[in-house]
């Protein structure tokens, strides 16, 4: 079911049989954009994603080309927005954006926490509105990588 488009992406629900789609993403995405993770790091992370994909507590979408190619997926609780990764070859191209609209269009206010260490992933969220409202020194996994607690308001966006 098409629940919202630009151009030729659509977003929609993510289905349970896509998992290893999402995987497959978040790996290349995360090799191209988390530069400092070491491959070490990235394989530890590799089962607390997949078991994270399976969760019945997030609510996956996923943005498709026109073909229905999935090329990206954003992870929700809520509305605090826990992942977003499009395939590199997608990057810069709108999609980021327009999955963040589709966020704001389901839950209005936002949150997301950013590593720190991960410059271009901050500037995109401060181009979308987002703004840093607190710090933590260690991830989710108690690991020593910085995240930056991050806020976007609509109205701070001129939507209503």
């Amino acid at each position: 079911m098409q629940l919202s488009s630009d151009g030729a992406i659509v977003i929609r629900r993510a289905g349970p049989a896509e998992r290893d789609t999402l995987l497959q993403i978040w790996l290349r995405s995360v090799r191209a954009t988390h530069t400092f993770l070491s491959e070490d790091d990235v394989q530890r992370l590799l089962p607390l994603v997949r078991n994270y994909l399976a969760s019945n507590t997030t609510e996956f979408w996923v943005a498709c080309s026109s073909t229905d190619v999935v090329i990206g997926f954003m992870g929700m609780s809520g509305s605090k927005m826990e992942s977003l990764f499009l395939d590199p070859a997608h990057h810069r191209r709108g999609v980021g954006r327009r999955m963040v609209a589709h966020a704001r269009e389901l839950h209005g206010d936002l949150t997301v926490d950013v590593n720190a260490d991960n410059a271009t992933a901050r500037a995109f969220y401060e181009a979308c509105g987002f703004r840093v409202v607190g710090r933590s020194e260690l991830d989710d996994q108690g690991q020593p990588h910085p995240l930056l607690h991050m806020h976007s308001l609509v109205r701070e966006q001129g939507t209503p």
